[in-house]
């Protein structure tokens, strides 16, 4: 006797949750930011205590001015899980941000801004993420394109229509530095040797496994940002070059749609004068020729300029950043020590 038994739908299994991690390293570049230091380091160390069974607040000093440093050493003293490593002056943000991930212990690398701005609910979120299973949690700011100016906004997209159309990475618009790292993830970013670093792509990039986390930034209760509009002017000049070709192969096409145009109003003038008996055009019709293809050639000049100055940049092997100082790594780190900049 044959008995018929039914069988219900399969169900995948569910993902087992990763442990905490046993080192938790937060990664803050700090410039002049003495003031939103003492508030958030505090805060940092009392909320996520718990995250992990060991708690590692790296602060990279990118040659502030301010007490930064004496802030920093000051809770040390206090007992805080601090780690100061201060660079011999200002490299910029990006190099802030190597030197960080070079020198975090970290089974799991959480980068923030010093300012305040990243709200540590996300933070824990990105945590929360991670354990099930991401290897990269990404914060994408909520709400960015509506306040910004369509000048602006209009570049944004350019930007990024360069960037996607010119490489094969997925670099999402509105997502920066705020984000979260698996250890495999900073030891892949340790083995990139270029120099001109655009670390939002260099992100992107390295692959793995990556969700997006919304958030809204607080307020700035102390200080301005340092980034002005020819700060990321050439900030957006550093990724266009370090990850598309793209602007080569516009100009590209525009020389040779100049030379079309070119031959069709050379054809045009022999056919008005053979034909028709028209004299052909004179000074008027030179000169706005000639200054309209020499600001054609000045263009591309300068395009292909910026993709030779990089090249410059790359050969000539010098250091991202310079170290001045950095305290002892915390005991028990959950990770080899990466190598630093110098």
């Amino acid at each position: 006797m044959t008995t018929n038994t039914s069988v219900g739908p399969v169900r995948s299994p569910q993902p087992l949750l990763r442990e905490r991690p046993g080192l938790l390293s937060v990664v803050l570049p700090a410039f002049n930011e003495a003031l939103n230091l003492v508030v958030l380091l505090p805060e940092l160390n009392r909320v996520m205590a718990d995250q992990a069974e060991q708690l590692e607040l790296l602060v990279v000093d990118d040659g502030s001015s301010d007490d930064t440093a004496l802030v920093v050493q000051s809770l040390i003293q206090q007992g805080l899980p601090l780690r100061l490593l201060r660079l011999s002056r200002n490299f910029g943000k990006e190099a802030a941000l190597c030197a960080g991930l070079d020198t975090a212990d970290g089974d799991v690398v959480l980068i923030m801004d010093a300012d305040g701005q990243h709200p540590i609910a996300t933070a824990l979120q990105m945590i929360d993420e991670w354990r099930h299973g991401f290897d990269v949690v990404y914060g994408v700011q909520k709400g960015r394109s509506e306040t910004q100016s369509l000048a602006r906004r209009s570049c944004t997209r350019l930007f990024y229509w360069l960037i996607h159309h010119g490489s094969r990475i997925n670099m999402p618009p509105n997502a920066g530095d705020f984000r979260l790292l698996d250890r495999r993830v900073v030891l892949a970013l340790r083995t990139l040797p270029e120099r001109a670093r655009y670390m939002k792509g260099l992100f992107a990039w390295v692959g793995f496994k990556a969700h997006a986390i919304e958030y809204v930034p607080h307020s700035r209760e102390h200080g301005v940002s340092s980034y002005g509009l020819l700060q990321l002017l050439s900030f957006a000049l550093v990724g266009l070059t370090a990850f598309t070709k793209m602007p080569l192969r516009l100009v590209s096409v525009l020389g040779l749609l100049v030379s079309v145009l070119s031959l069709v109003f050379g054809a045009w003038v022999v056919l008005e004068k053979t034909l028709f008996g028209q004299p052909v055009s004179g000074f008027t019709t030179l000169a706005a020729s000639i200054t309209f293809l020499a600001g054609v050639q000045l263009l591309c000049l300068g395009i292909i300029a910026e993709y030779l100055g990089r090249v410059f940049d790359e050969v000539k092997h010098r250091p991202i950043y310079l170290l001045q100082d950095l305290t002892p790594p915390m005991s028990g780190g959950g990770g080899e020590q990466g190598e630093g900049g110098t």
